[in-house]
Protein backbone atom coordinates (compact mmCIF):
# COMPACT_ATOMS: atom_id res chain seq x y z
CA UNK A 1 0.00 0.00 0.00
CA UNK A 2 1.11 3.26 -0.54
CA UNK A 3 1.53 6.51 1.53
CA UNK A 4 1.51 10.30 0.63
CA UNK A 5 2.99 12.15 2.95
CA UNK A 6 0.98 15.47 4.35
CA UNK A 7 2.78 17.88 2.10
CA UNK A 8 2.14 15.70 -1.10
CA UNK A 9 -1.54 14.85 -0.10
CA UNK A 10 -2.36 18.38 0.35
CA UNK A 11 -0.81 19.34 -3.38
CA UNK A 12 -3.52 16.65 -4.53
CA UNK A 13 -6.09 18.09 -2.84
CA UNK A 14 -5.44 21.58 -4.37
CA UNK A 15 -5.44 20.28 -7.73
CA UNK A 16 -8.36 18.16 -7.66
CA UNK A 17 -10.14 21.00 -6.14
CA UNK A 18 -8.61 23.30 -8.65
CA UNK A 19 -9.72 20.44 -11.51
CA UNK A 20 -13.55 20.60 -9.97
CA UNK A 21 -13.43 24.23 -10.21
CA UNK A 22 -12.38 24.43 -14.15
CA UNK A 23 -15.33 21.52 -14.82
CA UNK A 24 -17.82 23.06 -13.05
CA UNK A 25 -17.35 26.21 -14.89
CA UNK A 26 -17.05 24.48 -18.24
CA UNK A 27 -20.43 23.03 -17.35
CA UNK A 28 -21.86 25.90 -16.54
CA UNK A 29 -20.46 27.89 -19.75
CA UNK A 30 -21.99 25.40 -21.61
CA UNK A 31 -25.69 26.23 -20.64
CA UNK A 32 -25.22 30.17 -21.11
CA UNK A 33 -26.34 31.41 -24.56
CA UNK A 34 -24.15 31.53 -27.17
CA UNK A 35 -21.71 34.48 -28.28
CA UNK A 36 -23.84 37.54 -29.08
CA UNK A 37 -23.43 37.93 -32.50
CA UNK A 38 -22.33 41.21 -34.33
CA UNK A 39 -22.94 44.24 -36.02
CA UNK A 40 -22.83 43.28 -39.66
CA UNK A 41 -23.12 39.63 -39.80
CA UNK A 42 -24.92 38.56 -42.43
CA UNK A 43 -28.67 36.48 -41.55
CA UNK A 44 -26.81 33.20 -42.39
CA UNK A 45 -24.10 33.78 -39.71
CA UNK A 46 -26.83 34.89 -37.40
CA UNK A 47 -28.57 31.97 -37.30
CA UNK A 48 -26.03 29.41 -37.75
CA UNK A 49 -24.28 31.08 -34.43
CA UNK A 50 -27.84 30.98 -32.51
CA UNK A 51 -30.09 28.63 -34.02
CA UNK A 52 -33.78 29.19 -35.30
CA UNK A 53 -35.33 32.05 -33.74
CA UNK A 54 -38.11 31.59 -31.74
CA UNK A 55 -40.60 33.99 -33.64
CA UNK A 56 -39.57 36.42 -36.92
CA UNK A 57 -41.12 39.23 -37.46
CA UNK A 58 -41.20 41.64 -40.61
CA UNK A 59 -39.86 45.05 -40.18
CA UNK A 60 -40.11 48.33 -42.79
CA UNK A 61 -36.29 47.95 -42.60
CA UNK A 62 -35.75 44.35 -42.81
CA UNK A 63 -36.75 42.19 -39.81
CA UNK A 64 -36.58 41.20 -36.22
CA UNK A 65 -35.70 37.49 -34.85
CA UNK A 66 -36.97 36.61 -31.36
CA UNK A 67 -34.64 34.76 -29.35
CA UNK A 68 -37.43 34.03 -25.96
CA UNK A 69 -36.35 32.22 -23.20
CA UNK A 70 -39.57 31.83 -21.90
CA UNK A 71 -42.23 30.97 -20.49
CA UNK A 72 -40.15 30.48 -17.49
CA UNK A 73 -37.08 32.34 -19.06
CA UNK A 74 -36.49 36.40 -17.77
CA UNK A 75 -34.85 37.45 -20.97
CA UNK A 76 -35.92 37.91 -24.87
CA UNK A 77 -33.49 38.73 -27.11
CA UNK A 78 -33.72 40.23 -30.63
CA UNK A 79 -31.75 40.96 -33.52
CA UNK A 80 -32.59 43.48 -36.02
CA UNK A 81 -32.10 42.77 -39.51
CA UNK A 82 -31.47 44.94 -42.00
CA UNK A 83 -32.53 44.95 -45.84
CA UNK A 84 -29.11 44.35 -46.85
CA UNK A 85 -29.51 40.95 -44.58
CA UNK A 86 -27.03 42.19 -41.88
CA UNK A 87 -27.63 42.43 -38.57
CA UNK A 88 -28.20 45.53 -37.43
CA UNK A 89 -28.35 45.45 -33.30
CA UNK A 90 -28.54 42.96 -30.80
CA UNK A 91 -30.40 43.15 -27.66
CA UNK A 92 -32.19 41.60 -24.26
CA UNK A 93 -35.50 43.54 -24.58
CA UNK A 94 -36.79 42.69 -21.35
CA UNK A 95 -36.15 45.09 -19.62
CA UNK A 96 -37.84 48.44 -17.81
CA UNK A 97 -36.13 50.90 -20.28
CA UNK A 98 -37.48 48.78 -23.07
CA UNK A 99 -40.90 48.31 -21.08
CA UNK A 100 -40.92 52.32 -20.93
CA UNK A 101 -40.71 52.58 -25.17
CA UNK A 102 -44.47 51.25 -25.34
CA UNK A 103 -47.36 54.28 -25.65
CA UNK A 104 -50.37 53.53 -23.71
CA UNK A 105 -53.25 54.50 -25.95
CA UNK A 106 -50.82 54.04 -29.41
CA UNK A 107 -48.99 51.43 -29.21
CA UNK A 108 -50.64 48.08 -30.25
CA UNK A 109 -50.26 44.15 -30.13
CA UNK A 110 -47.82 43.91 -33.36
CA UNK A 111 -45.95 46.76 -31.89
CA UNK A 112 -45.56 44.99 -28.98
CA UNK A 113 -44.43 41.43 -30.01
CA UNK A 114 -41.66 43.50 -32.19
CA UNK A 115 -40.72 45.63 -29.43
CA UNK A 116 -40.81 42.66 -26.37
CA UNK A 117 -41.36 39.26 -28.50
CA UNK A 118 -43.98 36.79 -27.18
CA UNK A 119 -45.73 37.13 -23.80
CA UNK A 120 -44.61 34.32 -21.30
CA UNK A 121 -49.06 34.20 -20.22
CA UNK A 122 -52.02 35.31 -21.60
CA UNK A 123 -55.02 36.39 -19.77
CA UNK A 124 -58.01 38.34 -19.39
CA UNK A 125 -59.91 41.09 -17.50
CA UNK A 126 -63.38 40.32 -17.30
CA UNK A 127 -64.16 44.02 -16.08
CA UNK A 128 -62.47 46.01 -18.79
CA UNK A 129 -62.72 43.17 -21.26
CA UNK A 130 -58.89 43.74 -21.77
CA UNK A 131 -56.42 40.76 -23.08
CA UNK A 132 -53.18 40.80 -20.74
CA UNK A 133 -49.65 39.54 -22.16
CA UNK A 134 -47.55 38.91 -19.03
CA UNK A 135 -43.37 39.54 -19.47
CA UNK A 136 -40.96 38.06 -16.55
CA UNK A 137 -37.68 39.75 -16.25
CA UNK A 138 -35.13 41.02 -13.78
CA UNK A 139 -36.70 44.57 -12.67
CA UNK A 140 -33.63 47.05 -12.21
CA UNK A 141 -31.35 43.78 -12.47
CA UNK A 142 -32.35 41.84 -9.68
CA UNK A 143 -36.18 41.73 -8.66
CA UNK A 144 -38.01 38.73 -10.35
CA UNK A 145 -40.91 40.31 -12.18
CA UNK A 146 -44.17 40.29 -14.12
CA UNK A 147 -45.09 42.91 -16.54
CA UNK A 148 -48.50 43.06 -17.61
CA UNK A 149 -49.58 44.76 -20.95
CA UNK A 150 -53.18 45.49 -21.19
CA UNK A 151 -54.86 45.32 -24.77
CA UNK A 152 -58.45 46.74 -25.35
CA UNK A 153 -60.82 44.92 -28.06
CA UNK A 154 -59.11 46.45 -31.00
CA UNK A 155 -56.06 45.67 -29.58
CA UNK A 156 -54.53 48.86 -28.34
CA UNK A 157 -52.20 48.91 -25.03
CA UNK A 158 -54.40 50.91 -22.14
CA UNK A 159 -52.34 50.26 -19.21
CA UNK A 160 -49.24 48.58 -18.18
CA UNK A 161 -48.96 46.90 -14.21
CA UNK A 162 -45.95 45.52 -12.84
CA UNK A 163 -45.27 43.31 -9.67
CA UNK A 164 -43.88 40.51 -8.22
CA UNK A 165 -43.73 36.97 -10.14
CA UNK A 166 -45.64 35.10 -7.94
CA UNK A 167 -43.67 31.93 -8.91
CA UNK A 168 -41.03 33.27 -6.26
CA UNK A 169 -43.55 33.75 -3.53
CA UNK A 170 -42.79 31.93 0.09
CA UNK A 171 -44.19 31.72 3.16
CA UNK A 172 -46.49 34.40 2.01
CA UNK A 173 -43.51 36.69 1.19
CA UNK A 174 -41.72 37.73 -2.20
CA UNK A 175 -38.40 36.69 -2.59
CA UNK A 176 -37.78 35.56 1.14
Amino acid sequence: MMEFSGHFAGENMTNIVKIAITAAALALAGCALPQAPVPGEPLEAVRARLGAPTAVYPMPDGQMLEYATGPFGQYTYMARIGQDGRLVSWEQVLTGEKFATIKIDRATKEDVLRTLGRPAEVSRVALRNYEVWSYRYKEAGVWDSLMHVHFDEQGVVRQMMNGPDPRFERDGKFGL
